[in-house]
């Protein structure tokens, strides 16, 4: 069945980012020109994915005011001749179907992948975090689908972390069965570093079974108090397959102040209109 609908949980409460997220959602934080938010879900058309199913949570209306129609932007971007960006402000949402849930409170990624099951249905889903900034000549949820078209099972991305970051990610373990595919053996979420099987780690993109459900819905509070993902997984893996791929792409992390920076820099260096006067700027400072 084609994976049609991608689910993008943005009820989190960004506290690595805060103070400026105790106002703005960590999803419309601006990388150059647009939100973060906008890159996954230009992401998942490029994958041909366009049912976006967005959980949010308390404050978290300007996601919705973003990917709305704002008549008065667009009646003076007309009288003002401005096509092209009249253009640019709807394109996106012209491009898909949204709808919203509510995570009511923050119990983790499993809870709110929950949330969407009515929405879901009995059908193959992805899920796209999208604080996680992949920059990558194919999308990575297109490397996904392509994976996901031969075999019609869960996958996961991957990609390998550094021994001091291990504690951070749900980690796999698995036999690589083609060159960067691994059937997964065994997850673990968030372990020390001596208690990890590898140090391939998941990064927030999957494409998952609607089998899962009912797995996280029977699992128990786990790291941090929360319902993990993870977890979940690790108990489809009782009944059917779930593969991982170590994508091809450059990720940061957008929760994290030092690599939100780097793909500013990245990004705007791929921007036709700033990159020039962004290369001057930087060949210009002293301490550089």
């Amino acid at each position: 069945m084609k994976v049609n609908k991608a689910i993008f949980p943005a009820a989190g409460l960004g506290t690595r980012l805060l103070p400026i997220t105790k106002s703005i959602p960590k999803e419309m934080l601006v990388l150059v020109d647009k939100p973060l938010i906008q890159y996954g879900v230009e992401e998942c058309i490029n994958a041909k994915i366009n049912d976006i199913i967005i959980v949010t949570g308390r404050g978290k209306t300007a996601i919705e005011d973003y990917f709305d129609r704002s008549i008065e932007h667009e009646i003076m971007l007309k009288e003002k001749g401005k096509h092209n960006l009249l253009k640019s402000v709807n394109d996106i949402s012209d491009r898909i179907n949204l709808t919203y849930t509510r995570q009511k409170e923050a119990l983790g990624l499993g809870h709110a992948i929950l949330c969407a099951q009515n929405m879901v249905g009995e059908e193959p889903f992805a899920v796209v975090l999208s604080d996680d900034i992949i920059d990558s000549n194919v999308p990575v949820m297109k490397q996904m689908i392509d994976i996901y078209k031969n075999y019609r099972y869960s996958i996961l991305a991957v990609q390998k972390v550094q021994d001091e970051d291990v504690s951070k990610y749900g980690i796999i373990q698995g036999k690589e069965i083609e060159k960067g595919l691994f059937k997964v053996e065994d997850l673990v979420e968030k372990p020390e570093i001596n208690e990890a099987p590898s140090n391939l780690a998941i990064i927030g993109r999957y494409i998952l079974m609607p089998d899962i459900f009912n797995f996280i819905s029977k699992t128990k509070p786990g790291k941090g108090g929360e319902i993990q993902l993870t977890d979940a997984i690790k108990s489809l893996l009782s009944i059917q397959p779930v593969y991982a791929l170590e994508f091809e792409g450059v990720r940061y992390d957008g929760g994290n102040k030092l690599d939100l920076l780097k793909a500013q820099i990245v990004y705007g260096l791929k921007n036709t209109e700033i990159r020039s006067g962004l290369i001057d700027f930087i060949k210009k400072l002293d301490f550089v």
